[in-house]
């Protein structure tokens, strides 16, 4: 396991403080769970991309055309 040193606003650390006692966790696991969340976020927008690459505009502007009127019956 890595250790990982940051520098942050003295606010900002506060803060981060206040939620992780607020969520009765470490500053640690906060971190670590912020960092997932970031991550899981990055891996979604790459997957969309790369998909968005492969497929074409009109398919996909079909798609969503198909959703919407899903959505509104």
């Amino acid at each position: 396991m890595a250790t990982l040193t940051i520098r942050l606003p003295d606010d900002k650390h506060a803060r981060l403080k206040q939620l992780a006692e607020y969520r009765q966790i470490s500053m640690n696991k906060l971190m670590e769970e912020l960092s997932t969340v970031a991550l899981a976020q990055f891996d979604a927008e790459l997957r969309f991309r790369t998909r968005a690459a492969r497929g074409s505009a009109e398919t996909g502007l079909q798609l969503l055309d198909q959703l919407d009127a899903d959505s509104d019956g």
